[in-house]
């Protein structure tokens, strides 16, 4: 019987400061209801001028590690995704590796905006799978306060911080993830970017004039294509799997927008009591939100052996993403 690969242990770290709706609202001149009107989010977590995304992926792995009850140097190899990493080079994940007591394993970042950390399950679980690795991590990093332009209520108002990490390993059990569904179009990178710092606009004093180290973001342009791509790639799990969409127990979205998800939950007919939620109190945490938001529901044991779990995003790029998972 071929392998499958399980979540033997979830974490997550948010950091300490809370950002306010009222605080923002002052900011940016406008006001509290406006701001929950069109995010859903009261209140949003910041790292502070210390903490980089891998800090946070730090704290997280090493709950994860503890609940899986490995250490660090049982891994065998370290995925971590980022919109954020500490620096361009060398990878955050090699800072993970280092602060986790690794060994010198296969470690490394990948960038699929919102969708990676799907994007780094899918080739964790492949690596477990295809050669003699026993324990994997992946983990996610997000620091998205620093690159925001408090005068842009479209984005300013959105986004939070955070980290959240899983530990995976090989079972011969019928359980763990039964499939993943991974896809881009880059016609519509410019969706939602962050232009500036890299080999086309390296940083100069124009770019930081013209706020172009900000996410810039098309907001109806990602909001119209995240409910259509959210709704294919959910499809896309119960067509393969030839299950209906009432067999699902739970569902774990990327924390993109409560409105979004709203309109994703109100098309497909799905349950609010079945949909985990964290965009309200974190914002939107980029790839770091499905683990952050797993890792919540297995705190408040929502999760039962045998659950079905189906994990979906999107993101800039544009990436979308799914699997789905035998608890």
């Amino acid at each position: 019987m071929n392998p499958h690969t399980v979540i033997r242990g979830t974490g997550s770290y948010l950091p300490e400061q809370v950002i306010s709706n009222q605080f923002l609202a002052k900011k940016l001149n406008i006001s509290e209801s406006q701001i929950i009107k069109k995010t859903g989010v009261h209140e949003r977590r910041w790292a502070s001028e210390k903490e980089a995304s891998s800090d946070l992926a730090t704290i997280a792995s090493l709950k994860a590690l503890k609940v899986a009850g490995i250490q660090g140097k049982e891994l065998d190899i370290i995925v971590f995704s980022s919109t954020s990493p500490d620096m361009t080079f060398p990878s955050s994940a090699v800072l993970l590796q280092k602060n986790v007591g690794a060994g010198k394993i296969p470690a490394f970042d990948i960038q699929a905006s919102c969708s990676g950390f799907v994007y780094a399950l899918t080739i964790a679980d492949n690596h477990l799978k295809q050669t003699g690795a026993r324990f994997a991590l992946v983990a996610s990093g997000e620091v998205k306060s620093k690159t925001l332009n408090l005068g842009d209520p479209g984005t300013a108002i959105l986004f939070g911080d955070g980290g959240g990490a899983v530990v995976l390993a090989k079972t011969r059990k019928k359980e763990g993830f039964l499939s993943f569904h991974l896809h881009s179009d880059g016609r519509k990178h410019d969706f939602i970017q962050l232009p500036a710092g890299g080999s086309r606009l390296p940083s100069s004093p124009e770019t930081l004039k013209k706020s172009l180290h900000s996410i810039q973001m098309k907001g109806l342009s990602v909001y119209r294509s995240a409910v259509l791509y959210f709704e294919q790639v959910i499809q896309e799990v119960l067509d393969e799997q030839g299950i209906k969409l009432s067999e699902i127990d739970l569902f774990v979205f990327h924390q993109a927008n409560f409105r979004l998800l709203e309109k994703v939950m109100k098309n497909l007919k799905i349950p609010k009591e079945k949909v985990e939620l964290t965009i309200q109190q974190y914002g939107n945490t980029s790839s770091a939100s499905i683990p952050i938001t797993l890792d919540q529901a297995v705190s408040k044991k929502k999760i039962k052996k045998g659950d079905l779990l189906l994990l979906a995003s999107f993101g800039g790029g544009v990436t979308w993403a799914s699997t789905l998972y035998r608890w």
